[in-house]
């Protein structure tokens, strides 16, 4: 009977089924390994991994925020809101882009080389993609109007942005490198926080009473600085000019203080608006002009 007994074929576990009559397949390993597969092959592994880098090269004081909108800039640049389904009209594409790169421009501070290096590269990236209407690529143009955003946002005195802009922007047609970019986009944060040191130097000369500063101490300050920036390597990096007014000690200062109000002749009022404009019309001469 062993022997012509037929055997009986292995009989497959019965599925469930659900109220709309669809089998209910239970979860095993093998599904949970395709979830993992899944997420990786859509990408979205690798999506979470580089906002978690974001965050931790950023350092954000509210990290959700900072989330938030990291992952609203990256539906906005996504291929489906870049082709057929871009907004109308080009200036509100331009506008788009625009602030996506100084969203990106702004995740970490100039100081910290290798991840601000990295924000230019995607914020040119940004700026460089083609639509239907143009071509790839990144013109003076843009780039102009960029630099102009950074100073403005920063609260850069008028009387500052244009000579510095005169030296470090391009002719509209003409096409930008991404090494000009850098430099460029480096140059106006530099400059902002020079302009800011230069603010809290005023406050430590200015009249509370009157809310001017002495004219003769003033231009004793701004003469020292212009010593210390002159002493600096000519072909320094901007954030090098940092460092030379950081070199002012409070003894020089004094010192350049005490022989301005020693002099015979009379003072007279400097406004905060003008002992900015000068300050950095001394951080501007060190500037380098795009060749």
């Amino acid at each position: 009977m062993a022997a012509v007994e037929k055997r009986r074929p292995a009989v497959a576990p019965v599925a469930g089924f659900t109220d709309s009559g669809r089998p209910a397949v239970s979860r095993t390993p093998a599904t949970a390994e395709s979830e993992e597969d899944f997420l990786r092959q859509v990408g979205v592994t690798e999506m979470l991994r580089a906002a978690l880098l974001k965050v931790l090269e950023a350092r954000p004081e509210e990290p959700i925020a900072f989330l938030a909108h990291y992952f609203e800039n990256m539906v906005l640049r996504s291929p489906a809101n870049g082709g057929a389904g871009e907004p109308p009209g080009q200036l509100l594409l331009q506008q788009q882009r625009l602030g996506r790169a100084l969203w990106h421009l702004r995740l970490a501070h100039h100081s910290q080389r290798t991840a601000f290096n990295n924000n230019v590269s995607v914020a040119y990236e940004c700026l460089s993609a083609g639509g239907r209407k143009k071509p790839p690529g990144l013109d003076g143009r843009t780039y102009g109007e960029l630099l102009r955003r950074i100073c403005r946002d920063g609260e850069a005195p008028e009387g500052v942005v244009a000579p510095l802009l005169h030296k470090i922007q391009c002719r509209d047609h003409e096409a930008v490198p991404l090494d000009v970019f850098r430099a460029g986009t480096l140059t106006c944060f530099v400059l902002l926080e020079f302009v800011a040191r230069a603010g809290a130097l005023y406050q430590l000369l200015e009249d509370p009473t009157l809310a001017v500063a002495d004219r003769r101490v003033g231009q004793a300050v701004l003469d020292t600085l212009e010593g210390a920036l002159q002493a600096s390597d000519a072909a320094a990096a901007p954030s090098r000019y940092l460092e030379a007014g950081s070199r002012l000690g409070p003894d020089s200062l004094a010192l350049a203080m005490d022989r301005a109000l020693g002099a015979r002749r009379p003072g007279s009022p400097m406004t905060r608006e003008e002992f900015l404009e000068k300050a950095a019309a001394l951080f501007i001469a060190k500037v380098k002009p795009v060749a």
